[in-house]
């Protein structure tokens, strides 16, 4: 359901409209005159907001400024009995979306309602693909740890080197990968990405590798393997500790030679491939327990980027979440909500287990319980009960 904001000092009027858009379906709130509209436009998100000029405290074409500010996306309809052309042209190069005449023309204020509340629609399914076509993420933080990450991508990016990101789950291995690729000379290819632990070990190879129809059961038709499909890119081997040994030594010749034969087949296939591999195991544990090959360890750790847990750069913490509540809001179509200083410290104290993921998971959920402002009480209520199970 819509919400809509009718700011008018004549109360008939506002009980007019009131009772059309709320016959319409239309969820209203009402203001008496500009400053109370701006106070309710300040603690709520409209869809729409219609706005009488002529008012006291604050006249319409100030509240339309100040709104502006606060919130340029959301369609404001200008209403007025004192309308005049020279009026309608300010209203509409100060950001107002129309100007309606009283008294209006109900079909035109309906479908004026309308094609504003498709604005907002659009606006906001506009900033969610932008997000999801931009190339990588930010790397945010300004800790001394990620500040020497940083430094390492920007040495080893234009190299072909193999680099090995370790580190906890949750704490963006994944986001080292993507910059080392967008800022390397490869950076025109693919970056193609392969989780070996949601892989079985069955078909890992022929993930990995391709298969050439009829080779198994199931191979009804000839497969590009990832390998193939990352030629003259990157290829990310995520979780690569849980790769069976078997995959590993296909894995290895790749390295050596350039080349891989697909399952099933004879023919030697040359790849020229840059590998980045990820893992959140101890793999010199992993060698001594006879769970992963030496050689592979060393070809894959030419470069070793390890990236710290967050309860190891604490400090980070309140760019983190200023990130995460520009992303979600944007996300949901909302104004970005504050966080006060109380809450951010709560959030430093708390024990993340989960690290960057679970981060952004609590930030989420407070912008979706907590109001304007989030504060130390959401944080006690929203994210520190979940210590107790």
């Amino acid at each position: 359901m819509s919400n809509i904001l009718i700011i008018d000092d004549e109360k008939a009027i506002r009980k007019t409209l009131g009772e059309i858009l709320s016959y319409e379906g239309y969820k209203l709130d009402e203001a008496g005159d500009g400053e109370e509209g701006l106070k309710k436009f300040r603690e709520k998100d409209y869809d729409v907001v219609l706005c009488d000029i002529k008012m006291p405290k604050i006249d319409g074409i100030e509240f339309l400024e100040k709104a502006k500010e606060i919130n340029p996306d959301i369609p404001i309809i200008m209403i007025s009995g004192h309308g005049t052309i020279d009026t309608a042209v300010e209203a509409v190069k100060k950001g107002a979306y129309d100007f309606i005449s009283k008294p209006p023309d109900l079909n035109r204020l309906l479908i004026t309602i309308r094609n504003a509340k498709d604005k907002t629609n659009l606006v906001t399914e506009t900033k969610v693909l932008k997000r999801k076509i931009s190339k990588v993420q930010e790397m945010v933080g300004d800790s001394l740890r990620i500040q020497k990450i940083k430094e390492t991508i920007d040495k080893v990016a234009p190299t072909d080197a193999r680099i090995l990101v370790t580190g906890e789950n949750g704490v963006g291995k994944e986001l080292v990968a993507r910059w080392v690729h967008e800022k390397s000379n490869r950076s025109v290819g693919a970056l193609i990405e392969v989780n070996c632990a949601a892989i079985p070990g069955e078909l890992i190879e022929s993930e990995l590798f391709g298969h050439e129809k009829g080779s198994f059961t199931s191979a009804m038709k000839q497969r590009i393997g990832k390998f193939e499909q990352a030629n003259g890119g990157t290829l990310f081997l995520d979780e690569i500790g849980d790769m069976s040994l078997n995959a590993q030594a296909k894995v290895l010749r790749a390295l050596q030679e350039g080349k891989i034969t697909r399952v099933g087949g004879d023919k030697d296939i040359n790849v020229d491939v840059r590998v980045i591999a990820a893992t959140n195991k101890d793999l010199l544990k992993e060698v001594e327990e006879k769970n992963f090959r030496l050689d592979l360890y060393h070809r894959l750790s030419v470069i070793i980027i390890h990236i710290p847990s967050l309860n190891e750069r604490k400090d980070d913490i309140p760019l983190l979440v200023d990130k995460f509540l520009c992303d979600i809001c944007s996300d949901y179509g909302i104004s970005k909500k504050g966080i006060d200083h109380e809450a951010i410290k709560s959030l430093q104290n708390h024990n993340w287990t989960g690290n960057i993921r679970e981060l952004r998971n609590v930030v989420e959920r407070l912008v979706i319980l907590s109001g304007k402002t989030i504060t130390k009480e959401d944080v006690i209520n929203y994210v520190l009960p979940q210590q107790s199970h």
